[in-house]
């Protein structure tokens, strides 16, 4: 999946975009549930033929919705053909519908909510439960760093394996792997100290 493709935000003036953030992610969750609790490939199909809809809809560039499949397309080839043998084709379009509207939805969701806009969501919905001890804003944070760090990560792979073509090692598993981990992990060190320099878990 495209490092530039997960977590963007798209401005634009669809009827999708202009649905709260709040509408969009509530969608998103009950369409997963349904999903989760309705088996059978019907229900996939009708989810999947919603979440084409809601692209169109959304009016998504067409490079948008590549980027969002690339990196799924042989996963979901693969388990639907490995599916349709080992429990046939019904179980097969059921898993494969599901997993590929999903992925459509969220690809949406995100490309047309402002990232700030989820967070306050999440923060509003979880405030209810301060009195136990939970502290909303720190799990919103935790959200907007995994929606930085996934981009990121995927970033620092791409950069790493072009790196280790342009000296002809990409075969080296080592010369692909030793570089991408330590440059996580000074970005994860360098998250650290710009959270601990802005008094970030002081308390």
């Amino acid at each position: 999946m495209s490092a530039h493709v997960i977590g963007t935000h798209l401005a634009g003036e669809s009827v999708i975009h202009r649905l709260s953030a709040g509408t969009k992610l509530t969608a998103l969750v009950v369409v997963g549930v349904a999903l989760a609790v309705v088996d059978g490939w019907i229900s996939a199909v009708i989810a999947l033929a919603a979440a084409a809809t809601c692209v169109v809809l959304a009016r998504l560039p067409w490079v948008v919705l590549a980027g969002s499949l690339r990196g799924l397309t042989v996963i979901a080839l693969t388990l639907g053909g490995w599916l349709t043998l080992q429990t046939g084709w019904e179980r097969a379009v059921a898993t494969v519908g599901d997993l590929l509207a999903l992925v459509l939805l969220a690809t949406v969701v995100t490309t047309t909510t402002p990232v700030d806009s989820m967070l306050d969501v999440v923060e509003e919905a979880l405030s209810p439960l301060r009195p136990w001890g939970l502290r909303p804003e720190r799990v919103a944070l935790a959200c907007s760093l995994v929606l930085r760090t996934i981009p990121v990560t995927i970033g620092l792979a791409e950069e790493t394996r072009d790196a280790a073509r342009a000296r002809g090692l990409e075969r080296d598993p080592r010369a692909r792997l030793t570089p991408f981990v330590l440059r996580v992990v000074a970005d994860a060190h360098a998250t650290g100290e710009a959270l601990h320099a802005r008094g970030v878990g002081d308390d």
